[in-house]
């Protein structure tokens, strides 16, 4: 069998490895103790298909490690789980669990990017989930001061509608780099993370779904990556991305001639977010190197992915290549 987590051989459910960085090393089994829990079915009206998140139609549920098992919490656990969404306007939601592991492995394995941990797991009649470990909360139930981009930059649907996730630019998010004073090597991670996402056809990625923590010696930090997941397996009227690169984006020449983003725009960003030009495009040549394209459609057709979602997972991939040829 393979690891559920990184999908290497393991005589267990989860190797060794895994095991230690999940579940402090605690043999825990592919399977729940409970069914899957049965919440309403989602429907949303189609004249708000803009304002629709795949993430955010995602029940989540809360669990904790107790007498070396997984247990369902109210809240306050140290995992978030999964399940498959219950909702009539999404298409192949039996793979999104897996789309969302697999997305998250693909860009720790082949990316190198951080992200929290996570896992595919069962409950008792056969249903996956995705499993992820809070990387905010501690071994001692402390937790760390993380702050997403919308409380930063002191957005809510009250004082800024229902589209306040999106209503922004990775660029102007950037700017709250600035005004803190981060080093550049976290406007280095954070240019990687919008890079994958638009390879990998995540459309939403919105200030929700970056965060910063408070490091130990003062300053901030990017925090790991969490919600990756190719969105478009489930929503044809996603958009390529969530958030405008930067203001005028569409202008730019490469896009206003091929009506998508490609090198130019993505230098652009760069340059706005202080990185360096030799340093940006060595990111772009190794994030769209045939290597790391070979390797990633390596993991999918090793994932537990339907062979239709493969086959469209390694084709939308594929797509996005061709616009830094």
């Amino acid at each position: 069998m393979i690891c559920l987590s990184c999908y290497k051989k393991s005589a267990k459910a989860y190797c060794p490895s895994c095991r230690k960085i999940l579940f402090k090393g605690i043999n825990i089994p592919d399977t729940l103790n409970f069914d899957t829990p049965v919440p309403e079915i989602f429907y949303v009206d189609p004249s708000k298909k803009k304002l629709l998140s795949v993430s955010g139609m995602q029940l989540k549920y809360s669990l904790k490690l107790q007498n070396k098992e997984l247990q369902l919490l109210v809240n306050q656990g140290e995992y978030i789980l999964k399940p498959i969404p219950k909702y009539h306007q999404l298409e192949i939601i039996d793979d999104l669990p897996e789309n969302e592991h697999l997305t998250m492995q693909i860009a720790r394995q082949v990316f190198g990017l951080k992200t929290a941990d996570n896992a595919l797991i069962y409950f008792q009649d056969g249903r996956p989930a995705y499993l992820t470990r809070r990387f905010d909360v501690l071994d001692n139930g402390l937790k760390l001061a993380q702050e997403d981009f919308c409380q930063l930059m002191n957005r809510s649907a009250g004082v800024n509608g229902e589209n306040f996730k999106y209503d922004s630019s990775y660029d102007e998010m950037g700017q709250i780099f600035r005004e803190i004073g981060t080093p550049v090597t976290e406007q280095e991670a954070f240019f990687k993370q919008i890079l994958f996402n638009y390879l990998i056809s995540n459309g939403d990625a919105h200030l929700k779904n970056f965060s910063l923590i408070r490091a130990d010696q003062g300053g901030y930090r990017l925090s790991p990556a969490y919600d990756l997941l190719c969105t478009r397996l489930h929503t044809r009227v996603e958009s390529d991305v969530a958030l405008d690169l930067f203001e005028g984006d569409m202008d730019f020449p490469y896009y206003d001639t091929y009506g998508r983003y490609g090198t130019p725009e993505f230098l652009e960003l760069s340059a706005r977010l202080g990185i360096k030009e030799s340093r940006a495009r060595r990111f772009l040549a190794d994030f769209t190197s045939e290597q790391k394209m070979d390797q990633v459609s390596q993991m999918v057709e090793n994932s537990f992915l339907s062979d239709s979602s493969k086959e469209k997972y390694i084709a939308l991939l594929k797509g996005k290549r061709t616009a830094f040829d």
